[in-house]
Parts: C-alpha cells; sequence; structure tokens
C-alpha cells in the first residue's frame, strides 16, 4: 500500500470535518504514506484550492492496494464515486442532522440531506473497516443496517485549539460584561433562537450587563440568520454579536474571555465546541441532546427541559457562585485530562489494522 487518501463532501476553513481530515492526512503522512484530500471542486473552499483536489483526479488514479477513507456526512457525488473506487475502503460517520431542521430554510441543504440518508443506507458493506466519532453516531449506522461499527473519538490538534487569542478582541469582550458564549454554525438544529430566548431572560432578570456573543457561519443560511437578528431585535436584547466566521486566533479570544458557554442544539453528532470550552476553562450548560451527554462525559451541566426562566436562572448562578463554577470547572479539566491521554492514534491503527500492510 503506498497511499491512503480522504474524501469529504466539502474543505472549507473552520469546518469540524476538514480540520480532521488535515489532522489525519498529517498523521498519515507521518505513517510513511502518500496522503491527499479530495472532494468536488465546486464545495473546495476558494481559499483551500491547493490544499484539496477534484475527486475526479483519485477516481482516475486509484490503484487496488490504496486506501480510500470517506467522512460521510451529507449526501454528495463523493459518496457515490467512494463506492465505485477499484482499492481498499473505510469510512468515518460523522452524523447527518435530519432533514426537517433546512425545511423552508434551505432546500437545498435539506435535499442533500435526504439524498445523503439513503446513500449512507446503501454504502453498507462498501467499506471494510467503518468508523464513527461516537457511540450515538455508531448506533444510527447499526440501525441503517450496518454491521460492526467501531468507535473513534474526533482525533483534534489542540495545539491549533490553544492558538495565542487575539488581544485586541480580549480588550473588547473584557469589559466587566457577563459574556455568554456559543461557538457553532449558524445552523436551525443549533437551535440559536433558544440561545436568544433564555438569553433575553437572562438580561432581563438575572445580568442587565452582559453579553451574547454567537460564533459561525452563516453562510447559506442568510435567511435563518436575519430571523435570528430580527428576533433579538424584537426581544429589546443589547450587546449581542453575530461574529460570523472568525479566524482562529479571534475564537481563542472568545472562549478566554467567556464566562460560560450555552448550548441548546438539539442534534449533535459529537460537538467540538465542548472540548473547547473545557480547554479554555468555561463552564458548560447545554441541553441533554443527541451526543451531547457523550462528549460531556459527565462534565458540565445539563438540563433536559427548556425553561427559560430556570435556564437563565442556572446560567446566573454557574456565573456568580465561586463553589458551584469551581466544581463544575474540576469535572469539567478531569473529562479533558481523559480525551486528551487518548491514544488516539494507535486507536485508529488498530481500527485499520486489518487494511494496512
Amino acid at each position: 500500500m503506498k497511499a491512503i487518501h480522504q474524501l469529504v463532501a466539502g474543505f472549507a476553513s473552520g469546518d469540524a470535518i476538514s480540520n480532521e481530515a488535515r489532522v489525519l492526512r498529517a498523521l498519515f503522512r507521518s505513517w510513511g504514506y502518500e496522503s491527499e484530500i479530495f472532494s468536488e471542486p465546486r464545495c473546495i473552499s476558494p481559499v483551500l484550492r491547493q490544499d484539496a483536489h477534484d475527486i475526479a483526479q483519485l477516481a482516475a488514479a486509484a490503484r487496488t492496494d490504496d486506501l480510500a477513507l470517506l467522512h460521510l456526512s451529507i449526501g454528495s457525488v463523493v459518496n457515490d464515486l467512494f463506492a465505485a473506487l477499484p482499492c481498499r475502503r473505510t469510512m468515518i460517520y460523522h452524523n447527518m442532522t435530519p432533514a426537517t431542521y433546512f425545511q423552508g430554510i434551505n432546500e437545498s441543504i435539506s435535499r442533500d440531506l435526504v439524498q445523503g440518508r439513503k446513500q449512507a443506507r446503501a454504502l453498507a458493506g462498501a467499506a471494510s473497516v467503518v468508523m464513527a466519532d461516537s457511540h450515538y453516531n455508531a448506533d444510527e449506522l447499526a440501525a441503517l443496517g450496518y454491521g460492526a461499527v467501531q468507535v473513534l473519538p474526533l482525533l483534534l490538534d489542540f495545539s491549533r485549539i490553544r492558538a495565542r487569542p487575539d488581544r485586541g478582541i480580549l480588550r473588547t469582550f473584557n469589559d466587566g460584561k457577563a459574556n455568554i458564549l456559543f461557538v457553532g454554525r449558524c445552523v436551525p438544529n443549533k437551535r440559536i433562537e433558544d440561545i436568544l430566548s433564555a438569553f433575553h431572560y437572562f438580561q432581563k432578570c438575572v445580568e442587565p450587563d452582559s453579553r451574547l456573543i454567537l460564533v459561525g457561519s452563516h453562510a447559506g443560511l442568510e435567511k435563518y440568520h436575519m430571523l435570528l437578528k430580527a428576533m433579538a431585535h424584537d426581544l429589546g436584547l443589547r450587546n449581542v454579536q453575530f461574529t460570523g466566521s472568525v479566524s482562529q486566533e479571534v475564537l481563542s479570544a472568545c472562549y478566554e474571555a467567556a464566562d460560560l458557554f450555552l448550548c441548546m442544539s438539539e442534534h449533535e453528532g459529537f460537538c467540538i465546541p465542548l472540548i473547547e470550552s473545557m480547554t479554555y476553562d468555561v463552564p458548560i450548560l447545554a441541553y441533554a441532546a443527541a451526543a451531547v451527554p457523550e462528549t460531556l462525559g459527565g462534565a458540565g451541566v445539563l438540563f433536559q427541559e427548556k425553561r427559560w426562566d430556570l435556564i437563565s436562572e442556572m446560567m446566573g448562578h454557574l456565573h456568580r457562585n465561586p463553589d458551584l463554577r469551581k466544581a463544575v470547572l474540576v469535572k469539567q479539566r478531569q473529562r479533558l485530562a481523559g480525551y486528551e491521554s487518548l491514544n488516539l492514534e494507535d486507536e485508529l491503527r488498530n481500527c485499520l489494522a486489518s487494511l494496512l500492510p
């Protein structure tokens, strides 16, 4: 075997799957293999055109003893090409958001997700080794007809996550206001409208001198983004920052300035910002849905009912009560230490053992 190549539905800066693909590419190259990333040209960010390649090149050049790794997350022609490749095949499943969240918001994404479910079912048996980055995702594959699925948590680049924070952003946000943070793409399943509702109670009844920082790209979801901005205006919210996509240095500053990370998402296959929040010692308050409890692993504070009044009161306790805050951070540090101690390189090699020389 000379090469381990990866296939992704899209390749963009700040995207979780794209970031993991880069980490894996470096890892495969350190193992002595050729390794490149392939996608549809139209789905490769213009600024990254030199960092990924046209999937058609792999379809034409793949050798029988090569290994192709598919990151499965949404409907794409890449998924069909993967099944037809004349080489060894493996995949990592990152989950697919239910299409209903995007109906009326972005019909194109909704159709891609419907197609992705069909392709995922059709790909059962197409890969010799199947991995998922959470037990939640593995269970979903089992329901789609897959056999043995191995769980491999996301390989994260903690040196990138701990990038030096932007000092200007820190000065702006470290002004005495209580900073409530959420990080994630501006998509309907994240339920950012629920964050606005809880923050409304928090700012009105608990901590008037507060700020809400919402970090994440809204590209392709402009309609949803405008609805959120209109909602924030109608609620009379003050100091709501929609940052859009940001650099790692700005993101690091947002985490470092945050007093609380609030997550209302209803569908997550993993949720990397939870791990990032632990890295920056930010207490987490999160809705117990999908893979969120699994990723937290007993850390943070979970709630199962979206009662804005109760949630805002808990936000206040986490912000103002030093004993509670300390207890939460102790558990988060333990969870982070456990995650960082995992030898995910060896786990990946073990997962792929039957396909490697």
